[in-house]
């Protein structure tokens, strides 16, 4: 018998949520299998069988607190089934209770579908159960990436229902909203969500921040990309995008203005000799930053690798602590969602962020003539207790130039 252990956390982590078990008591399961998920305030971190065996039995439910290195449950010899039924988490006969702890007494229980709708349905773990009725999806086309062939939650989240899974014979038929009702829910966040509103409201409170703006004219590049992009592919097998260019025009300007990839540290201001810039992604769970190590020794090929890996990983919430750590600078791209314009909010302990838009086409002027090009409005929030606001202009029409012209990127100009 081998006790099941929360992994160790890093030093600034205290506590974690156990979100789900991807596995019941009795089953089955081989070495390398997740056994089970924990949210802390930075990541997910999975539960990894270190034998193969059967889970005996486990001491902590769904949405139980637990601590670095706490005991989770016992994987032993024996054949899967043998477990008792009481063994079994209180989560998994309770419907009061969710994976993330809320109660759900308005909601019926879900009725376990036919073995026919899908051969998967027996591996669902009660996260993913819930998130599969609610979205309406049938488990048989969701694609599954766990271990075993089974629905992890990531898949279930990122699913989008293209037909509803069949109709179960004594199934309640959902609720219907009466008209002129104003329902309200209450639900309590998530730890991730917690830890960014923490963050964010103590950027404002002890930083004297201020955005400043200017507006690139993108067709160079996007010439440049129109005409190298087949090559690019071929050569380095990833599509050449728009954020490795912002990356190394940034690392350029921090280059040319240290302060602005300082940070304060007390009374001290810390000058960083790397340059280590974040790039904010967009999650179910909320916005990670994961950090692409120095950029300055970086081609574009190797930042577009890096971004995608960071993508994968942060969809199928495989980031780890150590992926999103430290970081001198932070770029953030609100133009995929549309936005026009914004003023991000410094991720500290950095002093500033560079904020990307939507590009559209608009009429300007150049060389005494009104022509429409491709504009992008581009945002540098910045801590003004070290930055002056002189440094920071500069440094945002530095990056202007740079994107304005490309050759002078690859020609180190």
């Amino acid at each position: 018998m081998s006790q099941i252990k929360v992994p160790v956390f890093s030093e600034s982590v205290s506590e974690g949520t156990l979100l789900a078990w991807n596995v019941q008591p009795g089953s089955a399961v081989k070495r390398g299998d997740v056994l089970a998920e924990i949210e802390t305030d930075k990541v997910v971190l999975e539960v990894i069988a270190q034998e193969d065996g059967v889970l005996k039995s486990v001491t902590k439910n769904e949405g139980d607190t637990v601590l670095s290195e706490e005991v989770l449950g016992e994987l032993g010899a024996g054949e899967a089934g043998a477990a008792p039924a009481a063994e079994a988490p209180a989560t998994s006969a309770d419907p009061s209770q969710s994976a993330g702890g809320e109660s759900q007494a308005r909601e019926p229980q879900a009725v376990p579908a036919p073995a026919a709708q899908s051969e998967r349905r027996d591996d669902l773990s009660p996260a993913v159960r819930k998130i599969v009725a609610e979205k309406g999806l049938d488990a048989s086309q969701v694609p599954a990436t766990g271990p075993r062939g089974n629905i992890t939650k990531a898949d279930a989240m990122n699913a989008q229902p293209g037909q509803a899974a069949p109709a179960q014979a004594g199934a309640q038929p959902a609720a219907q909203i009466p008209a002129g009702a104003r329902p309200e829910e209450r639900v309590p966040m998530t730890r991730i969500r917690q830890k960014i509103a923490e963050r964010l409201k103590e950027v404002q409170d002890t930083t004297a921040m201020l955005t400043t703006f200017n507006e690139v004219d993108m067709k160079p590049i996007m010439d440049l990309r129109k005409k190298y992009q087949d090559q690019f592919v071929a050569k380095h097998d990833i599509k050449l995008g728009f954020m490795s260019f912002f990356v190394r025009a940034a690392t350029e300007a921090l280059k040319q203005f240290p302060v602005v990839n300082a940070s304060v540290d007390g009374k001290d201001i810390i000058y960083h000799g790397f340059y280590d810039i974040g790039i904010a992604v967009s999650t179910d769970r909320g916005l990670v930053v994961p950090i692409l190590r120095d950029t300055d020794q970086l081609g574009l090929a190797d930042i577009e690798k890096g971004i995608g890996d960071f993508a994968k990983k942060a969809r199928a919430g495989k980031l780890t602590m150590e992926d999103m750590s430290g970081g001198t600078f932070t770029i953030t791209n609100g133009g995929t969602f549309g936005s026009m314009m914004s003023t991000p909010i410094i991720n500290a302990p950095q002093s500033a962020i560079l904020g990307m838009h939507n590009i559209v086409e608009r009429p300007v002027v150049v060389n005494g003539e009104i022509v429409i090009r491709p504009m992008m409005y581009v945002a540098l929030s910045y801590d003004h207790r070290i930055i002056d606001g002189r440094d920071s202009v500069q440094f945002l029409v530095t990056i202007k130039n740079l994107l304005e012209d490309p050759a002078r990127l690859l020609l180190d100009l």
